[in-house]
């Protein structure tokens, strides 16, 4: 059989034309705790814009404790939701999930046998809290059957085990695992490292070439539902007609953002919320009325100017989750000296200043609360001031830059944030360093907004107008 999977050009509704959102069709089972399975899968593609259908493979009874009960569903009413589904609707994208047995293995590789969208097989094998989800019978179907069929097959260290049958322990085990998942008839595969010792890392073989996307940890228990939304992301957004790679990296963006904002309900794992990812665009409005009030009592407090470097200021505050330069606001063409005030240059803007937003990110990746910061003037009294107030200093050294990272431009900030960071094992209050050859030396303020930074100056200037005035 053979069912339609080119959407239509759009629908006329009086003088607009209504373009169809893409569809993703989701075979997986339900989890009636609203963390993984289904319920997962819908909210991730709700957050990427994909329309998501489903065709339920099992219902179960769970929580954030574990699983209670699993009720298959008759395969006569798997293939009567699929029909219906791709029959009329459409579909741009399958996903598969929680599959049980062999025999629903078999009856959805037969379903699948007429779909020319991409495919995303995640072989779900066992549950969170450590329940099976998988018969061992249906491995070899899904090895035999499903997995010739799959774009994509993403499997986590113990599922890629269970299909190659060796284990999979560290970052050389995953990429020979991806190649030989690849060697099985899956067009690409990316095998997740959550349960690698050491940070996270995924590895995605395509076919062609190795890649490794590496993350720090994010420490929270609230991880229920990870690699069903990682999966369904895959899946929507090739739904979209996006590439393997940049899908593969904007899912996982997705999936971070879906943690770092995880739900602490319940007595076990909570989990992870897709809907996190929509925060950067939600709360646009709210962060940049945050950051201009800052910048409104800045401008608006006499003898702040003589703060600002030679090359001018910047303050920065990033959008809830921000990755990407474009989601930090800043001020556009700087913050500079007038009369002895503080005076914006331009207006607050989403990726007004990749420099600010370079310090800002690095100080993200390892603290999601730290998402402000500001570059002032360097000055001795100053960094003794911040240690009187208790705060903590970090410092490093442009002497001690590669030439690796010299050469690139614009990444020395990032280098030095970083290199800070690791040596201290947290994120500091206070960062600076004392230049090199023609590089000034600049102090950088970190807080959690723009309303702590405005404080933060307050505090620095309270000694330093009485020792100086």
């Amino acid at each position: 059989m053979f069912f339609q999977t080119a959407r239509p050009g759009g629908f006329p509704f009086g003088s607009l034309t209504i373009m169809p959102m893409a569809r993703l069709l989701i075979i997986a089972g339900s989890d009636s705790g609203g963390g993984a399975g289904i319920q997962a899968d819908l909210k991730a593609a709700a957050a990427l814009g994909v329309h998501g259908m489903t065709v339920i493979t099992a219902l179960t009874a769970q929580n954030t404790l574990g699983v209670a009960g699993v009720h298959p569903v008759p395969l006569d009413f798997v293939r009567a939701q699929f029909t219906a589904v791709a029959g009329d609707i459409g579909l741009d994208a399958v996903k598969t999930g929680m599959l049980r047995s062999a025999e629903l293995v078999e009856l959805t590789a037969e379903l699948l046998a007429g779909v020319e969208a991409p495919v995303v097989v995640d072989p779900v094998m066992v549950a969170k809290g450590g329940d099976r989800l998988l018969r061992e019978d249906a491995i070899a179907a899904l090895r035999g059957r499903l997995l010739p069929r799959a774009r994509l097959i993403t499997p986590n260290l113990d599922e890629a085990e269970a299909l190659l049958g060796r284990p999979v322990r560290d970052l050389a085990a995953m990429a020979q695992a991806a190649t030989d998942l690849v060697a099985l008839g899956a067009g690409a595969a990316l095998v997740k490292g959550g349960h690698l010792e050491k940070d996270p890392a995924d590895v995605l073989f395509d076919g062609q070439r190795t890649r490794v996307f590496r993350a720090p940890r994010i420490d929270t228990p609230h991880t229920h539902g990870t690699g069903c939304t990682l999966a369904s992301a895959c899946a929507a957004l090739l739904a979209r007609g996006w590439e393997l790679g940049p899908a593969v990296e904007r899912a996982r963006l997705l999936v971070r953002r879906a943690i770092a904002g995880g739900l602490a309900l319940g007595r076990g794992h909570g989990p992870v919320n897709a809907l996190a990812d929509l925060a950067p665009r939600l709360e646009l409005g709210t962060c940049l009325k945050a950051l201009e009030a800052t910048l409104a009592e800045l401008e608006s407090t006499p003898g702040l100017g003589w703060l600002l470097p030679e090359v001018r200021g910047q303050l920065g505050y990033a959008l809830p989750g921000a990755a990407t330069a474009e989601e930090v606001l800043a001020v556009a063409g700087r913050i500079t000296d007038i009369d002895g005030r503080m005076k914006a240059a331009g207006p607050a803007r989403a990726g007004a200043s990749r420099h600010v937003a370079r310090i800002i990110l690095t100080a993200l990746a390892h603290d999601p609360a730290r998402r402000a910061a500001m570059a002032l003037r360097y000055d001795q009294a100053l960094i003794e001031r911040a240690l009187a107030l208790g705060w903590s200093v970090g410092e490093f050294s442009r002497a001690e830059e590669p030439p690796e990272v010299r050469e690139r431009e614009g990444s020395t900030l990032e280098w030095g944030v970083e290199l800070v960071i690791s040596r201290m094992g947290w994120v500091p209050d206070l960062i600076f360093d004392r230049g090199g050859m023609g590089k000034e030396p600049v102090i950088r303020l970190l807080a959690r907004d723009p309303q702590e930074i405005a404080r933060r100056v307050r505090l620095l200037t309270g000694e330093k107008e009485q020792s100086l005035s």
